[in-house]
């Protein structure tokens, strides 16, 4: 494991959207879900795609509020671009759930 500075994790700008849209990403190599997350008014809906079929439902994912990197650069995903890098931990099989707060937060709210 690498050491990385304080002033380093502080140019990870991490922060809570809820998920506005979600439907399947079938052209995508492996089985994905393309999100469309609001992250309040001073970043607005920014979009992404993750892995995350094997315990999410597009539907089910509407109104979930999910944690994510917001200032990668935009990540081409077939012909799909990903804004964000929504945050999550592999379970014992390793497919991937998502992380997110405990309890109902305001959108756009960075972590500390």
């Amino acid at each position: 494991m690498s050491e990385i500075s304080f002033d380093d994790f502080l140019k990870v700008d991490i922060r809570v959207g809820q998920v506005i849209r979600a439907e399947p990403f079938p052209e995508a190599r492996k089985p994905a879900i393309k999100m469309w997350i609001d992250f309040g008014d001073e970043i607005g809906e920014r979009k992404t795609s993750a892995q995350i079929t094997a315990h999410y439902d597009p539907q089910a994912l509407v109104g979930k509020q999910v944690m994510a990197v917001v200032n990668f650069p935009p990540r081409q995903i077939g012909k799909f671009m990903s804004e964000v890098l929504v945050l999550g931990l592999p379970d014992e099989t390793g497919e991937i759930v998502l992380i997110g707060p405990d309890g109902e937060v305001p959108v756009g709210g960075r972590m500390h």
